[in-house]
C-alpha cells in the first residue's frame, strides 16, 4: 500500500504524488482512493486502492533508469507496421504497460517517423501524450523544468541518416 507523499506512475497518465487517501462514494460504492496529483500537468486522478495492481500503478524509477532510458532514445527506429492503424494499436499497447522503456520506444519511433514522413493527427497526439508521460516522471526525479526535459528528450532521438 502506498502512503501520502509517495511518487507513483499511473499508466497512460504519468507520474505524480499521492496527496491524500480518502474514502469516496462512486457509483453507490464507498471505498478508499488515492488522490494523485500529476505535477507536470496539474491533473488530479482518483485511483481505487484495491485496483492499483490491476491498473499497473508502480513507484517512479531512479536516475540510473532515466539515464538508461535516455540512451535508449539514441537507438535506431524499431521495425514498425506500415499500416498506420496497426502501428497505432501496437504503440497504444506499449503505452498501456506504463513501462518507461516501452513508452520511450513509442516516443523515439514517432519522432523519427515524423521526421521521415510526418504523422497522422492521432499519432501526433499519441507522441505528445507519450512525451508528457516521460516528462512527468523525470520532473519528479530531476531538478529541471518541463521545457528542459522536453529538449533533452527531443535532442536525444538521433536522426536515421
Amino acid at each position: 500500500m502506498y502512503k501520502i507523499g509517495d511518487k507513483i506512475v499511473y499508466p497512460m497518465h504519468g507520474a505524480g504524488i499521492i496527496e491524500a487517501i480518502e474514502e469516496r462514494e462512486i457509483f453507490e460504492e464507498t471505498k478508499p482512493y488515492y488522490i494523485m496529483q500529476i505535477v507536470s500537468e496539474g491533473l488530479q486522478i482518483l485511483i481505487p486502492v484495491d485496483k492499483v495492481d490491476d491498473i499497473g500503478v508502480r513507484t517512479i524509477v531512479n536516475q540510473s533508469v532515466i539515464d538508461e532510458m535516455i540512451e535508449s532514445l539514441k537507438l535506431p527506429m524499431d521495425a514498425m507496421e506500415k499500416n498506420w492503424n496497426r502501428r497505432y494499436r501496437e504503440h497504444l499497447e506499449r503505452l498501456k504497460t506504463g513501462d518507461i522503456f516501452e513508452v520511450a520506444k513509442v516516443v523515439k519511433n514517432l519522432i523519427l517517423l515524423d521526421r521521415l514522413k510526418g504523422l497522422s493527427t492521432g499519432e501526433k497526439k499519441m507522441l505528445n501524450n507519450a512525451r508528457n508521460f516521460i516528462v512527468s516522471e523525470m520532473v519528479l526525479i530531476q531538478d529541471k523544468d518541463k521545457e528542459e526535459i522536453l529538449d533533452l528528450i527531443n535532442s536525444s532521438v538521433q536522426s536515421e541518416a
